[in-house]
């Protein structure tokens, strides 16, 4: 690899990392100005977890929506206009007034980070080298959780000081999204996108100005899309096991670490804790290490060791807190810290399996699917949270967050592949998918 397509490949990961640390950034203040939204909004608690859910169900949409688009028209034009959109809904946060602007304002933004998901990690694993893909796939998870830290701890600073409302707290994302705007101007298209839409000449230029050349011969193997079904194709045979595997793997990952993140501060005191803000800071912290970890570990360990051990982990500190929350609130830190931290691990391989067992003419668009149906189990969780603690208390509350996460483990343990220093064409056409997920299942049932 040349020094400009190493360089290269930095580029384009910081760049799509910037996206992530984006929608990471615009979830993680939610839960700090909540209740200063609550009050001054005189919001419901319907409303409370609308709006908390708000970004996550424009996510749902922009998912498939993105990955759609960038299928048919291309990576290129969508990796910069989804980000114009956002920039937009960002500005926006800092003149609403009323609940409901401050619910399609976010819906709006989540569009446009949902568009991003199925953008980014599409390009980026079309253009990594199969021995670096993963770790560069994980790095996009540390931009989100660094992002979502960030986030969290400016509005913790600025809430315990007093320094600035919640609209300023919210439309600081504008000041990432402008910088991350601007240094995607100018990306090239992907090579292998241009191939399957049979433009072999462009594909061929481009690969030999900025890929590795050992991926060349597997950029020639990329077939014609010319036999794409779009959603259809997800469904197929060849790639339903994909689908469903990604899927709920992403969903029982993503729930409990949204109910319990998005509304973290009041989760925590109400176990106890005078200071749940502080705890809160503490738990999206060590997150970030699992994420960390998850990217040094992976092309040496493997997706399926880093897929599946922590979802047991996660499943037991949540069943500890359930049973013996009352018993210290120290405990109850150390469970949380701990799901935290094998929390991240495993879903640090949600950006990771998506982009490598889909093949070029539909990875937007099963990125997309992924991506939307993860977003139906986090929306639903910020939403049922407030209701579940009030009616049910909070064992039952931390029970069901802990029987996703063990279906999550299940479902890992039966269908997870092992897709370690394969290249594309052998992750993603239709008969190695097939070879993969059966070889996992029987590996299980051993």
């Amino acid at each position: 690899m040349s020094d400009k397509q190493r360089k290269f490949i930095i580029k384009l990961t910081a760049l799509i990392s910037g996206g992530m640390l984006i929608d990471g950034f615009i979830l993680g203040a939610i839960g700090i100005v909540m209740p200063a939204i609550t009050h001054d909004l005189q919001l419901s608690l319907a409303w409370q977890g609308l709006i908390g859910a708000s970004a996550l169900i424009g996510i749902f949409i922009g998912g498939p929506l993105g990955g759609y688009l960038a299928d048919k028209i291309g990576r290129k034009p969508m990796f910069t206009l989804d980000l114009a959109i956002f920039l937009v809904g960002s500005v926006a946060q800092f003149f609403v007034t009323e609940g409901w602007q401050l619910f399609a304002v976010r819906v709006l933004m989540g569009v446009a980070i949902g568009a991003d998901y199925s953008i980014g990690w599409p390009l980026l694993a079309e253009f990594a080298p199969a021995r670096l893909r993963g770790k560069l796939l994980c790095i996009q998870e540390v931009g989100w959780y660094v992002g979502y830290l960030l986030s969290y701890a400016s509005g913790y600073v600025l809430t315990i000081s007093h320094t600035a409302n919640w609209n300023v707290i919210l439309g600081l994302s504008t000041i990432p999204t402008v910088i991350v705007l601007l240094a995607r101007l100018g990306t090239p298209e992907s090579p292998r996108w241009l191939m399957s839409k049979g433009r072999r000449k462009e594909a061929l230029a481009l690969a030999d100005e900025y890929m590795d050349p050992e991926e060349r011969g597997d950029l020639e193997a990329t077939p014609k899309a010319s036999n794409s079904r779009g959603f259809l194709q997800l469904f197929s045979p060849e790639y339903i096991k994909a689908t469903v595997f990604v899927s709920v793997f992403w969903i029982c990952n993503v729930t409990p670490y949204f109910a319990i993140g998005t509304f973290v501060p009041a989760v925590l005191e109400h176990l106890g804790l005078e200071d749940g803000l502080t705890a809160g800071l503490g738990i999206n912290a060590i997150a970030v290490l699992g994420t960390l970890i998850a990217a040094a570990l992976i092309e040496k360990v493997g997706r399926r060791k880093l897929a599946i051990p922590p979802y047991g982990v996660a499943t037991l500190s949540l069943l500890v807190v359930a049973f013996f929350y009352e018993a210290s609130p120290m405990v109850t830190v150390i469970c949380f810290l701990t799901f935290s931290l094998a929390n991240a691990i495993s879903t640090t391989l949600t950006g990771v399996y998506p982009g490598e067992v889909f093949p070029t003419e539909i990875r937007g668009v099963g990125v997309g699917f992924a991506t939307a149906t993860s977003r139906i189990g986090a929306a639903g969780g910020t939403f049922f949270l407030p209701f579940c603690m009030t009616q049910y208390g909070i064992t039952t509350t931390v029970l069901i967050a802990a029987g996703i996460s063990l279906f999550g483990w299940v479902v890992s343990y039966l269908l997870a592949p092992e897709t370690k220093g394969k290249r594309l064409s052998e992750t993603s056409a239709p008969s190695a998918t097939t070879r993969q997920f059966s070889a996992s299942s029987l590996e299980a049932n051993r």
